[in-house]
């Protein structure tokens, strides 16, 4: 009779389980945030605009107590043990610029029983190993909202929406700060340097440039992403990338001429061998797609599954507000205990990184001494009348990855629009047909 009378409770009394509910979804939270740049001061005001969550900043650790603040300076202290071994604290969010001091925060942070909330990515891109292990070992939470794409939710939606989904492909742009110096120049006429200060000015780039534009940042955070999309865990270098710090302005005047336009794309798609590419370059974009729309900081991930078929998110990749407000929803879910599950990783065959596979692509150039003509699959175009000369070929990425010609003495790479060529019967049949026609 007792498992009767216990049903009889809980079927009966529903307060008990109504109770527990409201306690852990109504869990306290209290914060010590590293950090009080662009984006820990604007999580500090978000926190201010949001008092139904139920969480609160006690101390923030920050470098150089110098510096004037907007926040009482009883908030602030410059050693981190007056958060990490603060019992009290039980979130630790951290958004600093030192990815190594940043690792040793995290780690210590897990170790002493608090969850962590980060916005990284280049802390996590390096250490992504060793966080998962971290993971597994206290069981506490570790989440990165604000690492990949700043406002725009692509990792919950990655670890929910599509953790059983057959995922076909990835294209995205996950680079505010060079988005919005491309559009700058290409639209708004400016140079390079102009549309450079400018990002700087108004907060939408990397406190060193260098790790936007030469495409560092979007590697780092393509990282991140092909763990949760794919369960694949590389290292950043072991990614195919590159920035824009060689695109010329003639490159724009070929691409107006194709009617296309010039991206920073993140791209990952799984091939017929079932293996995935994945790699970080500029792209020509056709102007009726939908990441030819996304202007300035934005960002916008295109995701193409087997059932779902392509959706597309868009939102600002950059700014105060717009990652504090990823870093905000990350820290709610803290309330529920939520945690990345890592299906794709711990629950279903990891995917597998290839670089067995050919790119489509354009090379603008001043000298044809430092192209290697002899490496190309084929050359469909040469453009060598002009003082800025181009062609369009075909080559193998392993070649790509093992050279650096390509990004040297001012040679410009661009993908073409659809750049992945993995069937050998294709590559051999157009080699054969340029052999016949004597042009190969």
């Amino acid at each position: 009779m007792q498992p009767t009378l216990l049903f009889s409770q809980l079927f009966f009394d529903p307060h008990k389980i109504i109770n527990k509910y409201e306690m852990e979804t109504h869990k306290q939270l209290t914060i010590g945030l590293f950090g009080f740049g662009v984006v820990g001061e604007g999580l500090y005001r978000v926190l201010q605009q949001t008092p139904s969550l139920k969480a609160t900043i006690r101390k923030v650790c920050i470098k150089n107590p110098g510096k004037t603040r907007n926040a009482p300076a009883s908030l602030f202290t410059t050693d981190r043990d007056d958060i990490l071994t603060d019992e009290s604290i039980n979130v630790v969010v951290e958004v600093i610029d030192d990815a190594n001091a940043a690792f040793e925060i995290v780690s210590i942070a897990l170790r002493n029983g608090k969850a962590v909330v980060s916005a990284s990515k280049k802390m996590i891109a390096e250490h992504l190993p060793e966080i998962l292990a971290l993971q597994q070992e206290t069981n506490l939470p570790f989440l990165c909202e604000a690492a990949a794409c700043a406002s725009i939710p692509v990792i919950r939606n990655l670890e929910e929406y599509y953790d059983n989904d057959l995922l076909h492909s990835i294209k995205a742009i996950v680079n505010g700060s060079t988005n919005f110096i491309l559009t700058k120049m290409f639209e708004d006429k400016l140079d390079f340097q102009e549309a450079l200060l400018l990002a700087q000015q108004l907060g939408f780039a990397e406190s060193n440039p260098k790790l936007d534009i030469e495409g560092y940042d979007a590697v780092n955070k393509w990282t991140i992403l092909l763990n949760h999309a794919y369960g694949i865990v590389e290292h950043p270098n072991n990614l195919l990338f590159n920035g824009i710090q060689n695109i010329q302005l003639s490159d724009a005047v070929v691409a107006k001429e194709k009617n296309l336009d010039i991206k920073l794309i993140a791209q990952a798609q799984k091939l017929k061998n079932g293996k995935v590419a994945a790699f970080v370059l500029p792209q020509f974009v056709k102007l009726n797609e939908p990441l030819s729309f996304v202007k300035n900081e934005y960002n916008g991930v295109v995701i193409e599954s087997g059932f779902a078929d392509k959706q597309f998110f868009y939102g600002k990749g950059a700014g105060s507000f717009p990652t504090a407000s990823a870093v905000l929803s990350d820290i709610g879910a803290l309330r529920y205990d939520y945690r990345y599950e890592y299906k794709k990783l711990y629950h279903q065959q990891p995917n597998e990184l290839t670089h067995d596979y050919y790119l489509k692509v354009y090379v603008s150039f001043d000298d044809w001494k430092y192209i290697p003509r002899e490496k190309f699959e084929w050359i469909e175009e040469w453009h060598a009348e002009a003082e800025r000369k181009y062609l369009i070929g075909v080559l193998h990425v392993k070649h790509l990855k093992e050279n650096n010609w390509w990004r040297e003495n001012g040679s410009s790479l661009i993908l073409a629009n659809e750049p992945i060529i993995d069937n050998l019967d294709i590559v051999n049949l157009k080699k054969r047909s340029l052999e016949l026609a004597g042009i190969a």
